[in-house]
């Protein structure tokens, strides 16, 4: 059996500068971003706002139909490509997660019945929803090409908004949720590392507190979300170190000492192996 094995590209594909938040008109969209013609890799979301197309989009081998309005959803590290018309009309958004957990919290983000690895990719909208959508995505747009006084915080606003509008979608009010023993021990493992990420650094002070052992416990964290529990901790302590050194003129060195980290020095290393770039160059970037 053949495999592809593609590099996982970020934002930057985009355009130089762009990390954490990108969105544009379908239109003429293959003309200006070829590359997503091709079968490739991303670590980001992606929307895809379909009002009005012509074309076919490929998810790990799941053929979509771009014809009647719909939402599509692209997870980080699906294949994809995408084949549209040039006069398509809708938009594209695509965020990654630090963008938006840098307000809200990334369990939020997971707990999306849509994002769900087993959910179907696409959302179709009415012609009420889709006038909705518009509005909405067209404002979101206006946003980002303006370019104002604080727009990234305007944007995960908005963003929020669009995600629980597709989760009402996908979940009307009077779908039952199913929730199995190991969803719930992993939220419940996800919101002891909110209450807990500054005092406990290793998973086996969680798994003792769940009454499991780090072994199974990870093995949980790895079928539910695709990370480790230790990585899902490293993630909310990265978070949160964004979160101090966008929001707060706290030092590097306050900061570190504030996440409980025994030097700086370790502070720093561990950031940029997390995010690639060091906790300045993080605070100048956003």
């Amino acid at each position: 059996m053949r495999t592809l094995k593609l590099a996982v590209s970020n934002l930057g594909l985009f355009g130089e500068g762009i990390r954490q938040f990108w969105m544009d008109d379908l239109k003429g969209l293959l003309g200006n971003h070829p590359h997503l013609e091709h079968p490739h890799q991303q670590d980001f979301y992606t929307l895809l706002f379909i009002e009005k197309a012509e074309g076919e989009l490929i998810i790990d081998d799941k053929k979509i139909r771009l014809d009647d309005p719909k939402t599509i959803i692209i997870k980080p590290n699906c294949i994809y490509s995408i084949d549209i018309n040039r006069n398509a009309k809708g938009k594209i958004i695509c965020f990654s997660e630090d963008f938006f957990s840098l307000r809200y919290n990334n369990n939020i983000l997971y707990q999306f019945s849509f994002l769900k690895r087993e959910a179907k990719p696409y959302i179709r909208f009415n012609d009420v929803q889709q006038q909705k959508w518009q509005v909405l995505s067209n404002l979101m747009f206006e946003e980002f090409s303006l370019n104002r006084k604080e727009s990234n915080k305007v944007l995960r606003s908005f963003l929020n908004i669009l995600m629980f509008e597709l989760e009402r979608l996908y979940k009307p009010i009077g779908y039952k949720q199913e929730m199995n023993v190991k969803t719930e021990k992993v939220l419940q493992f996800e919101r002891y590392v909110d209450e807990f990420y500054l005092k406990y650094k290793m998973p086996s002070a969680y798994a003792e507190k769940l009454n499991l052992s780090p072994n199974y416990l990870n093995k949980l964290c790895k079928d539910e979300t695709g990370l480790t529990a230790g990585e899902i901790i490293r993630k909310r302590i990265t978070i949160e170190a964004q979160r101090l050194l966008h929001y707060t003129s706290l030092s590097v060195n306050e900061i570190a000492h504030k996440l409980g980290f025994e030097n700086t020095s370790y502070f720093v290393t561990f950031f940029k192996k997390q995010t690639e770039f060091t906790p300045e160059q993080f605070r100048k970037n956003t």
